[in-house]
């Protein structure tokens, strides 16, 4: 029997799982060969692949677009008054119908959309910034200074947020400016401790010891080493933060100390609405359904962002 017969009849008595394509195999193989990819490239394809998170940033889009272009566009001024149209309910003229004056509540919300949405978003790059450099001082020095830093930040927050607010806009007077002033002096604690955090894992890390070893001082290694490597659980707080300033301007206006009027803003009309429930529910339905869908929008976002930029669900 020739050599090539042998061969043959060995592999014929071998078993036929030997020979199958292990599945596994082929798709660690292709895994190996897909083109990689950063970190913010693989974060935003795997955000494009939340639809949840992809229709709440669309909505947010479009209602950022109609605060910024509706009141332009439309032949109505959120503060014109008609004495013949008082109290009227949605119609193709009024789509969200009319206040006890006459004016136009659909421009009056995408108005109020400008002044809410503007604070919300003052207050998170507020917040953001004071925290970021508050607690990235505080991490970094660590010892001493970083006990100190903290325990004052734990007398601040001993007292709630909403009663340190209250009590500065009755200082201030009630405003658009107050207003942001107010809740951005004690909403950066949060991020303060958030960053703190950040930083204490990352500055005994190598390229921090390099970068402070080549005489980098103190505020570049913050700023250039550690805030890029902590952006994603900052960009995740701050997307949490506008829900919470969008409440909170709702409730001080809700409480008559939101921005004076004639400026509109949800809380304003809310307040206004709820006034009016019982005779002209529309007044409060329509302020209230734009505070819910944006609140409910960038707490949905906020969830996709997370599940984006964590390096541990990468695949």
């Amino acid at each position: 029997m020739d050599e090539t017969s042998v061969s043959a009849a060995a592999l014929g008595e071998l078993p036929d799982e030997l020979f199958e394509h292990d599945e596994s195999a082929r798709v660690d193989a292709d895994r190996m060969t897909r083109p990689s990819l950063t970190y913010w490239s693989d974060a935003w394809r795997r955000f494009r692949e939340n639809k949840v998170a992809m229709v709440s940033a669309a909505l947010l889009v479009i209602i950022i677009l109609f605060a910024i272009f509706q009141p332009m566009l439309s032949k109505y001024a959120y503060d014109d008054i008609d004495y013949f149209a008082i109290n009227q309910g949605p119609t193709s003229k009024h789509v969200f119908g009319t206040d006890e004056l006459g004016r136009d509540i659909f421009v009056r919300c995408w108005k109020g959309a400008r002044v809410s949405l503007l604070i919300a978003f003052v207050v998170a790059i507020l917040n953001g910034t004071i925290g970021i450099l508050y607690g990235g001082i505080s991490g970094y020095l660590g010892g001493a200074a970083d006990n100190l830093m903290m325990r004052f930040c734990e007398i601040i927050e001993s007292i709630p947020q909403m009663l340190w607010v209250v009590l500065l806009i009755l200082i201030m007077k009630p405003g658009v400016f107050p207003i942001i002033i107010a809740i951005g002096a004690t909403g950066w604690i949060g991020m303060a401790r958030l960053f703190r955090g950040q930083v204490f894992q990352l500055k005994e890390t190598e390229f921090v010891m390099a970068s402070r070893t080549m005489g980098a001082g103190s505020f570049w290694i913050i700023i250039k080493h550690l805030l890029p490597n902590a952006m994603s659980p900052i960009i995740i707080s701050m997307a949490n933060v506008i829900p919470g300033a969008i409440f909170s301007e709702a409730f001080l206006s809700y409480i008559g100390l939101g921005v004076p009027l004639p400026t509109a803003s949800w809380g304003v009309l809310a307040s206004d609405g709820a006034n009016k429930l019982l005779t002209y529910p529309y007044q409060l339905f329509f302020p209230a359904m734009l505070i819910c869908i944006t609140m409910l929008c960038f707490n949905l976002m906020g969830d996709g962002l997370r599940d984006a930029l964590d390096p541990r669900m990468r695949q």
